[in-house]
């Protein structure tokens, strides 16, 4: 089987993977990104490229159609909008995991042709504060530096930021940097304790929302203790005094950390040449993000810390093209080649390039606020590309019913359901990761390819090609006469020559002679360009901007403060990782961590299951009580939705504050209630077949052999044979019962034949068992009397919950590599293999041997 080179689908890492049409993934280690290395959800790869659920053909009204007649009702109805309501009563959302080429096709249409810049994109949700931040200082959305800074730099400094979580790769580069060089310091700026934290020499608990204040108070120190870099500061920055005289009105115990912790960071950062501080969702986040984002630039600008070998601030972006989006000026406030919507002779430049018949004349509606226009009315046909705002939006409620109030919606996605799709009139199959070609940007301005190796599927079509048969049926055909992603960059590559002259970073020369099909990846404007050493900035005056940013008043906060992001084997919404069975057995239910402090006041006790809510909704979530949270303080991740959980659809909670600047959401501080939720019983279930979720409580995923389910209801039901039958859709089945009345406790196994087919475990306390070994006997002919059991035997050691993703190892393998002598993390990787991969699960196995060494030392 032949592999081809293409690029992971996933984080902006960017990743180069060499992936068949069997299944088979590795690591390219020819890409400068990652080097062979992969994480766990990269290395599943393989397990998410089947067919179940695909949407293969387009559907009007939820009934098949063809391409015809679905794209003639949207030239109809997204033309008569525009006719009778103007171009801004359209609109497109989009997404950071469409490439580029697709990318810069959706914003023509919009800008140049319909004349509307309403197009935004989820990327809005992850780093527009950082293009905001980036914007206002240095006078473009520009990333200084690479990530071989961060094995050069000796001080990294990871604010706001689960690298070893949300960039596995980058972590295992600072890990091994570090390993290398043991004196190389690594500070970790993080509200909770995190997988992060293990690498770091200084975790810093900051208080939420107080980066602003750390970095001002950084700023303060760095001039007081005549730190600055008077020669850069004089020859490439303004600002410099209104920024140093906010910062000292500032109090830096606003952060929340002591003066002890203030003077340690201090004291690293000031004395230490060679600093990246690397900032992720943490810092844009937050209604104040773009603040924070300035908070950290001013201190890299004041001491000339930008664009040298292992010196600079870096943002690391979430989704793997939201550079791409970027540089095709795919948020709604800009245009292509980083050129801005507001300046006329940019506009003109576009236009005449587009020979279009109009462009956009100001900023369209932001992520938040377009979707608020869909509530309010205002839009009458939207397209959402790519993505599920129904899910990831704050007031993921409201967004929902935003959507199902809009007149005419489409959506483009590659399944058959999803929250966002199924509220859509129309409904088109788009090929995925595998079936399409086109280029990404990774966060270090590396231009990758993503490389076709399977067929696409039933009617889908590329997103580019897609967006050209509509533009071609409202009139514009000649325009988007593409017959390949090759003419679309190459147009896109001649677009930043012909806005050369406006002086902006985007220059994109270097792939102008290069060969579409064999293109390396390579770095623009050329591979290991940093920028800023020698200023060079782009406002008018050449210089930089310092800031003058002031730091929230934090106050007191009733209630319980809620953290939302990602977890470990996850990726958004679950439409690609939920496929693959290994990502889920780490982690497979809505979960919240809550400090024991806190658990105790609620009276939760590990498997109970916690109530959320506030004035935007309530979930129920299972209750991972743990000290990597602060007392007061929660974290959820956002990745479940009304598909795979009754009520653990995080964003439902989220309120729509956004970031002035920048319209990026706060979604790492909500307030909200907590109370225990009690249910009336628990269950538990394996099946062959899907799982419906229906119940108070429901949480599916699926498994290695079939789906598996977690439920709580408050009503206990008459008949649990009748419930388990219809909640797992196996009603023409065998089935055996097992019941104890004293412990009120019913356990159901259904059978085809001899096959075992599902299993039903239910009591009134949370379901005691080895799920990993239950969920191997789907398919066997297992006797009811074992399968019942829900204990394996010791004929068939039970694996226990996959700890790590990588390799499928469970922590009953682990403990027993430990009981046999494997006292180090490195000794368990050799005997079982786990954490050599990703490494992700590295500090989960130091916690393991942690634990287990505890009992046996007291012995």
């Amino acid at each position: 089987m032949s592999l081809t080179r293409t690029t992971c689908p996933y984080c902006g890492v960017g990743c180069g993977v060499l992936a068949g049409a069997d299944g088979t993934i590795k690591g390219d280690p020819e890409h400068p990104s990652n080097f062979g290395r992969l994480c766990s959800k990269g290395a599943a790869l393989g397990e998410t490229i089947d067919l179940k659920g695909r949407l293969l053909a387009p559907q009007i009204r939820g009934r098949t159609a063809t391409w015809d007649d679905s794209l003639d009702l949207m030239a109809k109805k997204f033309s008569a909008a525009i006719r009778d309501h103007g171009p801004d009563s359209v609109a497109f959302y989009v997404s950071g995991q469409l490439l580029t080429e697709d990318y810069y096709v959706a914003n023509k249409l919009m800008k140049g042709f319909i004349g509307s810049a309403n197009i935004d994109t989820n990327s809005r949700l992850c780093m527009a504060s950082s293009v905001a931040g980036h914007k206002r200082a240095f006078g473009s959305d520009t990333v200084p530096g690479t990530y071989a800074d961060l094995e050069e730099a000796d001080l990294i400094v990871l604010v706001g930021s689960n690298l070893a979580w949300c960039h596995p790769v980058l972590h295992q580069r600072i890990a091994a940097a570090k390993a290398a060089r043991p004196e190389v310091k690594v500070v970790n700026i993080d509200p909770r304790k995190t997988a992060t934290s293990d690498l770091a020499d200084l975790h810093l608990r900051i208080a939420p929302d107080g980066d602003t204040a750390l970095f001002n108070g950084l700023l303060a120190h760095l001039a007081d203790t005549d730190q600055l870099d008077d020669e850069y500061l004089k020859a490439n920055v303004t600002g410099r005094r209104p920024a140093i005289t906010q910062a000292r009105f500032g109090d830096p115990l606003k952060s929340g950390l002591s003066e002890a912790e203030l003077a340690l960071f201090y004291q690293h950062w000031a004395g230490t040449e060679k600093v990246v501080t690397v900032y992720s969702q943490g810092v844009n986040q937050s209604k104040g993000g773009t603040d924070k984002v300035n908070a950290i630039l001013n201190c890299h600008l004041a001491t000339g810390r930008i664009g040298k070998p292992g010196s600079g601030p870096f943002s690391v972006t979430g989704q793997p093209n939201a550079m791409g989006g970027r540089e095709v000026g795919g948020l709604a406030n800009m245009l292509a080649n980083h050129l801005d919507i507001e300046n006329p002779d940019h506009r003109a430049s576009v236009q005449t390039f587009w020979q279009s018949p109009t462009i956009c004349t100001k900023p369209g509606l932001k992520a938040v606020d377009l979707f608020q226009a869909c509530a309010n009315g205002k839009i009458k046909a939207l397209w959402v590309i790519s993505t599920n705002p129904a899910v990831s939006l704050p007031d993921a409620d409201g967004v929902a019913a935003a959507i199902d109030n809009v007149p005419f919606v489409v959506v483009s996605d590659i399944m058959a359901h999803t929250d966002t799709g199924d509220l859509a009139d129309v409904l088109l199959p788009a090929t995925g990761w595998g079936e399409k070609d086109g280029t990404v940007t990774n966060s270090e301005r590396r231009i990758s390819r993503q490389r076709a190796f399977l067929p696409a599927p039933g009617a889908a079509r590329p997103d580019w090609k897609i967006l050209c048969d509509l533009a071609a049926r409202m009139g514009w055909g000649a325009a988007f006469d593409y017959t390949s992603p090759a003419e679309i960059f190459a147009e896109y590559v001649a677009l930043s020559a012909a806005t050369a002259g406006f002086g902006r970073d985007l220059d994109l020369n270097i792939f102008a002679d290069m060969d579409y099909a064999t293109l390396l990846p390579t770095q623009w404007p050329r591979n290991d360009q940093r920028f800023f050493a020698d200023g060079a900035f782009y406002h008018p005056e050449g210089k930089a901007r310092m800031l003058p940013v002031s730091a929230p008043d934090l106050g007191e906060r009733k209630g319980f403060t809620l953290n939302t992001g990602r977890n470990r084997d996850q990726w958004h919404t679950m439409t690609r990782t939920g496929k693959a069975p290994r990502l889920g057995a780490h982690l497979a239910e809505p979960y919240v961590e809550i400090h024991p402090k806190d658990a105790t006041d609620l009276t939760l006790t590990t498997g109970d299951l916690v109530r959320l809510s506030n004035g935007y909704g309530q979930t129920v979530l299972r209750a991972l009580i743990t000290e990597r949270a602060e007392p007061g303080q929660l974290f959820a991740p956002m990745h479940w939705t009304r598909q795979q959980s009754s009520s653990g659809c995080i964003n439902t909670l989220v309120a729509p504050v956004v970031d002035p600047v920048s319209g990026q959401p706060a979604s790492k501080l909500t307030t909200v209630e907590a109370t225990r939720f009690d249910a009336g019983w628990y269950g538990f279930a394996v099946s062959r077949d899907p799982i419906d979720v229906t119940e108070a409580y429901s949480a599916v995923a699926r498994s290695l052999t079939g789906w598996q389910g977690e439920f709580a209801g408050v009503d206990t039901p008459d008949n649990w044979q009748d419930m388990a039958q219809e909640l797992l859709g196996l009603s023409d089945c065998d089935v055996t019962e097992m019941t104890d009345p004293n412990q009120r406790q019913t356990r159901l196994a259904f059978y085809e034949g001899e096959t075992l087919v599902g299993l039903f475990f239910a009591g009134p306390d949370p379901v005691s068992l080895a799920r990993a070994f239950a969920v191997s006997l789907i398919g066997t002919t297992t006797p009811p009397l074992r399968a019942l059991a829900g204990r394996s035997g010791a004929d068939q050691p039970d694996p226990g919950t996959t700890i790590c993703a990588c390799l499928n190892v469970g922590i009953n393998t682990l403990r027993a590599a430990i009981t046999a002598g494997a006292s180090t993390v490195e000794a368990l990787g050799e005997v079982t293999c786990a954490g050599t991969n990703c490494g992700s699960c590295k500090p989960e196995l130091s916690t393991l041997l942690d634990a287990t060494r505890i009992p046996m030392a007291a012995e």
